[in-house]
């Protein structure tokens, strides 16, 4: 039997979701190993970091900030996407340094809606965000 346990709970819009990862990436509860939840990010706040990378290209128009949301909710992620006036995308993202670098492998990946050109990163510390935001 497949157990889902929620990940980090997401405010998106006013409305409360539970992102079940295991049912997009295939883990399940292991019950001889607790610290295998399903969930990729059983992160705390002190292991967390926030991930601030700048995305150049064509990358605005094209569904590159929903295609970014998905991936990072999908990591446990929390932060935001947000169009610049000059045609760059800027991802804030904040979980443990292992999610944060995927999403930045996914980033540079090629395999994003439209065409990337440059991402220019920085890690600091976390803020604490919550939820993730199209902007």
């Amino acid at each position: 039997m497949l157990v889902r346990p929620a990940c980090p709970v997401h405010h998106v819009q006013g409305q409360t979701f539970a992102i079940f990862v295991a049912d997009y990436i295939g883990i399940v509860d292991d019950p001889q190993d607790p610290s295998r939840t399903g969930c990729k990010d059983d992160s705390t706040a002190a292991d967390s970091v926030r991930l601030t990378a700048f995305i150049h290209g064509q990358v605005q128009g094209v569904g590159f900030r929903w295609w970014t949301r998905a991936r990072a909710l999908e990591l446990g992620l929390t932060g935001s996407a947000t169009n610049m006036t000059d045609g760059r995308v800027q991802v804030v993202a904040e979980g443990t340094k292992s999610a944060c670098e995927q999403l930045l492998a996914m980033l540079r990946g090629g395999r994003t809606p439209g065409s990337v050109a440059v991402v220019v990163e920085h890690y600091a510390a976390a803020r604490g965000e919550r939820g993730f935001a199209e902007r």
